[in-house]
């Protein structure tokens, strides 16, 4: 394994994995929110200072069969372009003649674009055929695209084995790594993990792995009615996983026996129904009437986790408190960004980790005045669990 900071990239074309699946208008196919394309700016504009050349390997979407327009990296050329200050060019396709003449006579300083690899099938059957055809474009291989790290594919994982002596992290997944690396292994304290969402169910291993860590677990979202009502609460309609009761419990407990302090919200923004044009009213979280869900987390709840987190070192927030995405039930999600934000003006490392808190950071144009937001959802959880995302084990591998 290589290191981006000291490969000699001067004369030789390095083939990087982006994840440039970004989305786009579905009339004019133009990109709306170009951030996964300037997260991998640095690493692409290192190797060309470095006097490399640089042919650019991602996905779009989720093609069916083939080819598909709307899902051709063609649209994301010229925006690409714009952000490298150079003129990107595009192969039509990945493995045909005419491309990888395109990326053997690239010169230093040049940079092409493949055409999406999920178009072909041996991209996600990860087929070693379909890898080695990808490998000749290049003669180093930068892995920069976390958010497909938990994905053995052949573009992802198994054409790192082409480039035995020359592969490497970019940038972008250097600092996911020792993003997350902060928080789990962290000596500062004292550490905070805001974890919500809408089920218990998809969060157990994160949070059972984050009480040999935190020092204090807030709990939010949808999940925090399954623990009220693991707890003897009433939560009316409220989301519950009856299911999780128990496993409620069970956290409840290792969090006492491990002496980590377990915030469960203790008020709630109760709804007569699933919309922002309902009524509303605040109520004890244990206290919702038959007939009302809750669907954010109250005034009291707010200053109690803004206690917790603005006096915290270390932050891990993966999930929102509430459903955000409507004016009427977004301030606790608010509130506890601008939270995260506080303590990272006075020095504390925030760490914005899962799909959903990336959209709520961003939605508050707050991702600028926190420590790090990852580009990975499936990725970041997978890697919070503790599991080895292939795309990273397969660069670590000698």
């Amino acid at each position: 394994m290589q290191n981006i900071n000291s490969y000699a990239f001067y004369g030789k074309r390095a083939l990087i994995r982006v994840d440039f699946n970004v989305p786009l208008n579905k009339e004019t196919l133009e990109i709306t929110d170009d951030t996964r394309i300037r997260a991998a700016v640095c690493s692409i504009k290192h190797i060309l200072e470095k006097g490399g050349s640089v042919i650019i390997m991602s996905h779009l979407g989720r093609p069916k069969q083939g080819f598909e327009k709307r899902f051709s990296l063609k649209n994301i050329v010229s925006r690409t372009s714009e952000l490298l200050g150079v003129d990107v060019q595009f192969a039509g396709d990945c493995i045909s003649d005419e491309a990888i003449d395109m990326s053997s006579n690239l010169q230093p300083g040049q940079v092409m674009i493949l055409e999406n690899v999920r178009f072909y099938k041996g991209e996600m059957a990860g087929t070693e055929e379909f890898a080695r055809q990808l490998s000749q474009h290049g003669d180093a291989f930068v892995n920069d695209a976390f958010g497909t790290a938990h994905r053995a594919h052949a573009s992802t994982t198994i054409v790192a084995k082409y480039f035995p002596n020359d592969k490497m992290f970019g940038f972008l997944i250097e600092n996911e790594i020792k993003s997350v690396d902060k928080v789990l292994q962290s000596k500062e304290k004292p550490v905070t993990a805001i974890v919500g969402g809408a089920k218990v169910s998809s969060k157990i291993v994160i949070i059972e792995r984050l009480l040999d860590t935190v020092d204090n677990l807030i709990v939010g979202g949808g999940m925090a009615y399954t623990f009220v009502k693991a707890t003897g609460g009433k939560v009316g309609d409220s989301l519950v996983e009856d299911d999780y009761l128990d496993v409620a419990r069970n956290i409840i407990d290792q969090a006492k026996a491990k002496n980590v302090n377990l915030y469960i919200p203790t008020d709630t923004i109760i709804a007569d129904r699933f919309s922002n044009e309902a009524q509303f009213k605040e109520v004890a979280i244990d206290k919702i009437p038959e007939g009302w869900m809750g669907l954010d987390v109250g005034h009291q709840s707010i200053l109690e986790c803004a206690e917790i987190i603005e006096n915290s070192k270390v932050i891990l927030w993966n999930g929102p408190m509430g459903v955000f995405e409507m004016s009427n039930f977004e301030n606790g999600t608010k509130e506890v960004a601008y939270s995260i934000v506080n303590a990272t003006k006075k020095g504390a490392f925030s760490l914005i980790g899962g799909g959903d808190s990336v959209a709520a950071i961003n939605k508050f144009n707050l991702a600028d005045k926190v420590s790090f937001v990852s580009t990975g959802g499936g990725a970041m959880l997978e890697f919070l669990e503790g599991k080895e995302l292939p795309g990273i084990k397969a660069i670590k591998e000698n």
